[in-house]
């Protein structure tokens, strides 16, 4: 693990799109042929020019309402961000500025373009986990606030906010949500792009991903049955043994890791005696 890349990525003060830029270079170029590498598409001049373009748009408007939805028309539509969620998202949708001018971008990345584009027209927007999808969070003043779906631009009203809330422990009035913090926001991101490059048999990439998923959060057992599946599938198949032992130790009752256990007994079982 390149210690540098790993001291910006849990650096608070880096900015997160520079981060994913970060990661982008790290797990793609990694792998890449020297002639292509020069080629590497990162110019986000794109994103330059819509944030000048959604900044004269709202330019004279002074209501903060009024503004933040001729902000949101601006952007869901004028600048073609409205889409719809994906089964399978593909690996060119996890690249900044390649997603950003073919504007098919992954939940996340299109999260964290739309909180840059937003804050630069003076909103103060953030990423927050509403009960199972991340949203973005457009503060128009100190009462208002708009939480809306990043792959449609679609935003929650009180009822359905209310039966999201309904799924959380506790007193649904007592809830707030807090915003996610850079390690989960990066580690979701890595997720998703460690499960299509699975997907595609990018075997070497997804490993990437999640040692650098293990070292936000090293004692995820999840990542460290991934992590041993990819390594079996590299033919590291003694080094994958430890990280399946730790897997079927901390979940036993789910149902891969009795079917590991078997398999890893069945190794123990086989290994032959040498005196």
């Amino acid at each position: 693990m390149n210690t540098l890349l790993l001291s910006e990525i849990q650096s608070q003060e880096k900015d997160l799109l520079e981060t994913l830029v970060l990661l982008e270079d790290y797990i793609f170029k990694a792998n890449l042929p020297e002639q292509y590498v020069s080629s590497f598409d990162r110019s986000l001049d794109t994103l330059e020019t819509i944030i000048e373009q959604c900044q004269a748009v709202i330019a004279e408007i002074e209501s903060p309402l009024d503004k933040s939805e001729v902000l949101m028309n601006e952007l869901f539509f004028q600048h073609l961000f409205i889409d719809s969620h994906k089964k399978h998202w593909p690996i060119s949708s996890f690249k900044v500025a390649a997603s950003l001018n073919q504007r098919l971008m992954s939940p996340i990345v299109k999260a964290v373009l739309l909180c840059e584009i937003i804050n630069a027209c003076d909103f103060n927007a953030d990423i927050v986990f509403v009960p199972n999808k991340v949203m973005v969070r457009l503060c128009c003043d100190d009462q208002y606030a708009i939480i809306f779906d990043p792959v449609t631009g679609e935003s929650l009203d009180w009822h359905e906010l209310d039966l999201r809330l309904e799924e959380l422990d506790g007193d649904p009035s007592q809830h707030e949500f807090s915003s996610m913090n850079r390690e989960a926001i990066l580690a979701e991101h890595l997720s998703a792009l460690k499960n299509v490059l699975i997907r595609d048999k990018a075997f070497e990439q997804a490993l990437l991903c999640v040692d650098l998923i293990l070292s936000l959060n090293p004692d995820d057992p999840l990542q460290r049955r991934d992590r041993g599946f990819l390594l079996h599938q590299l033919d590291c198949f003694k080094v994958a043994v430890d990280d399946y032992r730790y897997f079927v130790e901390k979940c036993p009752k789910d149902p891969a890791a009795q079917l590991l256990k078997a398999q890893l007994d069945d190794i123990t079982l086989s290994e032959t005696t040498f005196h």
